[in-house]
């Protein structure tokens, strides 16, 4: 009998951060935590899928009693169901892509194989990637100055900074900076993080495609590798004649070229490389369209990992199913953003800037029932089982432990 989802169980974990954290892409914004939904699928012959969803706080309670009834009894290698049932759940106001993680991690537990092998036109062993820092917040440059002289300490060949200040002078003064502080031969690259506009706390910095336009022409006269986001996304859809991004889940193909025709619209005003979003990575699946996109476009491939650990474990195997000699992002940004936060999944960053990519069959990281990392952690469990669907109300305050 073929292997069924029968139970589906679910935490609402929230990770204390050292010191707060200022994310550049929602200015005037304190983040304290790091708060994440985790999920775990289990089979009825006892294989488990898991992935994390980003959070703000619990707003996804009572979110089992509705996965409950649109897949448990599923088959656990049935991944285009589940991308439909998941589809089904969204018309009902609850997008979560997050959750198809879970079921590559079966399939590739199911397969014996580490999931990027499941990308691959040829299955072939990584050992590890390359990786560059990307930091996430405006710092004055002398605290950037302390910034790439930690990340070169780390063995780090390459860094990502933020810009995003009032005016286009302070902007470029920046980049300037950096550029001189880190010497000719340090990788830069720039997120000026205008593709998600947020201004739930202080304004946004509007950028029209003269301001682009000039910044990236800053960025190339200081030796920038690359450029993301110049632009918000409905603008650079118009200033490149294609259609914005959809807001459903249904994005296949007609997605993935957009996103390759918008990069290449902008080559003329970007830097070298250009960078696929988060957005775009909700799927593994589509994530291997992008990359068929890039290979067809002359295009490189990195994605973004911000946001929690699994995040970046997702992504790395997304990554790992590409060409060799990329980089893949990193978020570093301390004292507030540092691994041990992002949910303790990860170890440093290894020497020579790169990241291991082999693991176990699966996607996911291991990990017991608690929450790892050095600090407390609280988590609430949500959980459903076949022929029932109930929310425990239970919460516990543990402190957990490094590995």
């Amino acid at each position: 009998m073929a292997s069924r989802i029968e139970r589906i169980e679910l935490w609402h974990v929230s990770v204390p951060l050292a010191e707060p954290f200022w994310p550049s892409w929602i200015p005037g914004y304190p983040q304290t935590h790091v708060a994440q939904t985790f999920a775990h699928f289990r089979t009825s012959d006892g294989l488990i899928g898991e992935t994390a969803g980003p959070a703000f706080t619990t707003e996804r309670r009572g979110l089992g009693d509705l996965l409950g009834g649109f897949l448990l009894g599923m088959a656990a290698d049935d991944l285009d169901g589940f991308r439909k049932r998941l589809r089904e759940a969204s018309y009902l106001g609850w997008r979560n892509w997050w959750l198809e993680a879970a079921f590559w991690d079966l399939a590739g537990k199911m397969a014996g194989k580490p999931v990027y092998q499941l990308l691959q036109d040829r299955p072939q062993t990584v050992e590890r990637v390359r990786v560059y820092a990307s930091s996430g917040s405006l710092k004055p440059i002398d605290q950037r100055r302390a910034y790439l002289d930690e990340v070169r300490r780390m063995g780090v060949g390459a860094v990502k900074i933020r810009v995003k200040y009032d005016t286009l002078e302070e902007d470029l003064g920046m980049v300037r900076a950096v550029r001189e502080a880190a010497g000719d031969g340090f990788t830069i690259g720039v997120d000026a993080n205008q593709g998600w506009p947020v201004s739930l706390f202080r304004r946004n910095p509007d950028w029209d495609l003269e301001r682009a336009t000039a910044f990236a022409r800053g960025c190339d006269e200081a030796g920038i590798a690359w450029l993301e986001e110049p632009l918000e996304h409905a603008r650079l859809a118009r200033h490149g004649r294609v259609a914005p991004p959809r807001e459903d889940a249904d994005r296949g193909r007609r997605v993935a070229r957009r996103l390759a025709r918008a990069a290449a619209a902008l080559r003329a005003r970007e830097p070298r490389q250009v960078s696929a979003g988060r957005d775009v990575l909700r799927a593994h699946r589509l994530a291997a369209r992008v990359m068929q996109e890039c290979r067809r476009r002359g295009l490189q491939f990195s994605p973004h990992t911000w946001s929690n650990g699994f995040n970046v474990a997702v992504n790395l195997h997304a990554f790992a199913a590409w060409e060799p000699g990329g980089l893949l992002e990193y978020p570093y940004e301390p004292p507030g953003f540092v691994p041990a936060a992002r949910e303790g999944h990860h170890g440093a960053v290894h020497r020579e800037h790169r990241r291991h990519a082999r693991r176990p069959a699966g996607a996911g990281p291991r990990r017991d029932d608690r929450p790892t990392g050095s600090c407390a952690a609280t988590a609430r469990a949500s959980t459903c089982r076949r022929r029932h669907a109930w929310r425990c109300a239970r919460s516990a305050r543990r402190a957990s432990r490094p590995r």
